[in-house]
């Protein structure tokens, strides 16, 4: 399940969340993104309970992209403690996506 992110509840579902967050930063008029879509909902599936997975539409949340400097979609970046630990953009696979959480 995506938690859909609004400015109202970035910093509960995201920045205060105990487990790792994947924000998906899309458009709705993105094809890539569509594209990209059903790899984040197997994703999350795959990770329920591990890792939340949340879907921030730049269109409604401009702040949130002026904030993070989205300048591509999709950009997906994984959060940990609050903070962006890594970031990817364009298509990728559910393996990529996990990666982003991985230690260096």
């Amino acid at each position: 399940m995506e938690v859909v992110i609004t400015k109202e509840n970035f910093k509960k579902e995201v920045l205060e969340s105990k487990l790792p967050v994947l924000v998906d930063f899309f458009a709705t008029w993105c094809g890539p993104c569509k594209m990209l879509a059903p790899t984040v909902a197997e994703f999350a599936k795959e990770n329920l309970g591990k890792i939340v997975v949340a879907k921030c539409d730049i269109d409604q949340c401009p702040e949130l992209a002026d904030e993070y400097r989205i300048q591509v979609v999709p950009t997906l970046i994984a959060f940990k403690n609050g903070e962006p630990v890594n970031a990817t953009k364009g298509l990728c696979s559910k393996k990529q996506l996990l990666a982003l959480f991985e230690e260096k």
